[in-house]
């Protein structure tokens, strides 16, 4: 089977547009009743753990080049998305109106209904954390409230006049399990790509992105997967070829017992993650 750009998360984002009124942004705070547990520990780059903390299982994303073979098996989380109570992206206009920084964080826990104790309160100041912490050497972020910043800065990132293709993971067949062994089915396919942007979905009462570009080799690849249930998943992922100047923390390297410079480091994206590549370069 094929494996092809996909626009359905943008396409869901455009017409979430239409529905969405300028009077709504109290109302989507319901959205945010959905973020507590763990903060998403979804290849946001700063992520550490202690190493005496006991890995989540949501950190089964990571992997090595050497496993990008036919039949190779791996125990991977993939998280179960529903549209229906995930945070909407906002228009850009209602965005920008709403203020988006840690010392407003008073503020907008009131204007959002959230007391300061609130599992809540805690997600947005994790988001306010990782959007406001300074970016690795190498590395441009930015945290994107709205589709159209998004595509703004990925743009500066690549060129104003830049064509753009995304790609994210997509569930062929899914079950509700999230954890399982799955078997790489075809020969993975690498994108060929000067330059990327990843965003990574944060939680907030609406949609947050953390986006990013690090400069050095980077490898995208698509890679179809069928887990050991019969789930099919269709997906996207990166190699970061140089780990030389990572955090000695980074989680990424408990997960695969290697050091930092070692060896590259892998890991898939999940399905609400997403990964902007010039489409000229395809």
């Amino acid at each position: 089977m094929e494996f092809r750009p996909t626009l359905y998360i943008l396409l869901h984002s455009l017409l979430v547009f239409q529905l969405l009124s300028a009077s709504r942004a109290r109302e989507i705070a319901k959205d945010c009743d959905n973020m507590h547990g763990v903060l998403k520990i979804q290849v946001k780059e700063q992520s550490t753990t202690s190493p005496t903390e006991p890995l989540n299982t949501q950190l089964n994303i990571f992997f090595t080049p050497k496993d990008l073979k036919i039949g190779k098996i791996m125990p991977l989380f993939f998280a179960l998305k529903d549209p229906s109570t995930s945070p909407h992206l906002l228009p850009k206009e209602e965005a920008d109106s709403i203020p988006f920084s840690s010392s407003n964080l008073p503020y907008l826990l009131e204007f959002f209904s959230f007391s300061k104790n609130s599992p809540q309160a805690k997600a947005m100041e994790d988001t306010f954390f990782h959007c406001e912490i300074s970016a690795m050497n190498g590395e441009s972020k930015f945290c994107a409230t709205s589709l159209e910043s998004m595509l703004d800065w990925t743009r500066e990132i690549f060129g104003f006049n830049t064509k753009l293709d995304v790609y994210t993971t997509n569930f062929i067949k899914k079950s509700p399990v999230t954890l399982q062994n799955y078997t790489i089915l075809q020969k993975p396919k690498e994108i060929l790509v000067p330059k990327l942007v990843a965003c990574h979905s944060l939680p907030y009462p609406y949609a947050v992105f953390y986006c990013h570009m690090q400069k050095g080799e980077n490898k995208l690849f698509k890679i179809l997967l069928v887990g050991e249930n019969g789930d099919r998943i269709e997906a996207a992922a990166i190699c970061h070829m140089d780990t030389k100047e990572w955090n000695h923390d980074h989680v990424a390297f408990r997960v695969l017992k290697v050091q930092p410079g070692s060896s590259p480091v892998c890991h898939f994206f999940p399905v609400d993650n997403l990964v902007w590549v010039p489409s000229s370069s395809m």
